[in-house]
């Protein structure tokens, strides 16, 4: 069984790697980059408008800054963040890494789900494609809508709590929900059923950790979108790594 489970899970995650890095890149980079400009204060938002920061019309006229950045280029000094072929390079690199990152995260997501399938086949469960969806559906829940439900993806320019806190509150919300979900699909009798709703919930009764005030430098509303990008692309992803999975899952195995 374990080649079986080692070939659909890498077919999968690569499958939601693809996919994950071409809806990053057409729906979520662009709200990054413009979260950053806030951060670093070269955009600054008063009710609910976008400017330059004040100081620099302190330090020189508009059209002599927009000069000065298309000229730096042509004189050698290019620093890599305004143009050029440094500035390329640098968000080459970055690119490049994104891309690395979502390869090894969604192949350890897939490894994940599979392993369930692995589980689901000794308690006589049978896994098909559509049943993967499902199962991939699942696996958004658990690890990015519930936790997502106390602690929401963060764009740059936005303040969060403590690192640790987090993790913690993330990770065991992520074995609740799943833990809950699993037994409502496939446990028996009501007590396995209350138990798996008391899972569902135990999370946000506890409350994720969460600042003593608000505060960032990103607008709100920028915020909003970013959350509500990379929950919808996420679960996107996640239901064809299902579907992926499943399918791989489901085909007989050749023996020689």
């Amino acid at each position: 069984m374990f080649p079986k489970m080692l070939t659909s899970a890498i077919g999968a995650g690569c499958a939601a790697w693809l996919l994950a890095a071409v809806l990053h890149f057409a729906f979520v980079q662009n709200l990054i980059l413009l979260g950053e400009e806030y951060e670093s204060g070269r955009l600054v938002h008063y009710g609910g408008t976008g400017t330059e920061p004040a100081h620099a019309d302190a330090t020189a006229p508009a059209d002599t800054a927009d000069a000065t950045s298309e000229a730096a280029p042509e004189d050698g000094h290019d620093d890599g963040h305004a143009g050029g072929h440094g500035g390329d390079s640098s968000e080459a690199t970055r690119d490049l890494w994104t891309a690395v990152f979502f390869g090894l995260v969604y192949v350890a997501y897939a490894m994940i789900l599979v392993a369930g399938f692995g589980i689901a086949r000794v308690y006589g469960k049978v896994i098909s494609a559509r049943e993967g969806i499902l199962w991939g559906i699942a696996g958004f829940a658990a690890f990015q809508l519930a936790p997502a439900m106390g602690l929401t993806p963060s764009l740059p320019g936005t303040m969060a709590a403590d690192i640790g806190a987090r993790q913690l509150w993330w990770w065991g919300t992520v074995i609740a929900t799943g833990g809950g979900l699993g037994l409502l699909a496939y446990g028996r009798g009501f007590v396995a059923g209350l138990v798996g709703v008391v899972l569902l919930g135990l999370p946000h009764v506890i409350g994720a950790p969460v600042l003593e005030g608000f505060s960032g430098t990103a607008p709100p509303e920028l915020a909003a979108a970013f959350a509500a990008r990379v929950l919808g692309c996420a679960l996107v992803v996640w239901a064809v790594m299902g579907l992926v999975a499943g399918y791989l899952w489901s085909r007989p195995d050749r023996t020689a």
